[in-house]
C-alpha cells in the first residue's frame, strides 16, 4: 500500500516531529509495507478460534484496602518530617 508523502507530513505534525523530503519518503515505504501486512493478516480465516483477552492465565493480583492504625511513636516521627497542611503531612511533588 502506497503513503502519499502529503499523509506522511499530517502524520509527522500531528505527532509534532519534523521530517526532511528523504524521510518522508523512507517512513511513507516502512508504513506502507506495514499496512500492506496487516492487510494479510486480515485474510486470515480466524472464524474457528476461541475469543481470548490473555492467553497467560493471569489472575488479578490486587487486594483490598486495609486500614490499620499507627502506633503513637510512628505518628510522631512521621509527623516530624515535614510540614502540616489542612491536617495532613505535606510532602514534595515526585514528578
Amino acid at each position: 500500500m502506497e503513503i502519499k508523502p502529503i499523509e506522511i507530513q499530517h502524520i509527522a505534525e500531528l505527532s509534532r516531529i519534523q521530517l526532511s523530503p528523504e524521510e518522508l519518503k523512507k517512513y511513507g515505504q516502512q508504513l506502507g509495507a506495514i499496512l500492506d501486512y496487516i492487510a494479510q493478516l486480515n485474510k486470515v480465516n480466524t472464524k474457528k478460534v476461541e475469543i481470548t483477552a490473555q492467553v497467560s492465565d493471569l489472575q488479578n493480583v490486587f487486594r483490598s484496602d486495609e486500614i490499620r492504625n499507627w502506633d503513637l511513636q510512628e505518628v510522631k516521627a512521621a509527623l516530624e518530617q515535614g510540614d502540616l497542611e489542612g491536617g495532613q503531612i505535606k510532602v514534595k511533588r515526585v514528578l
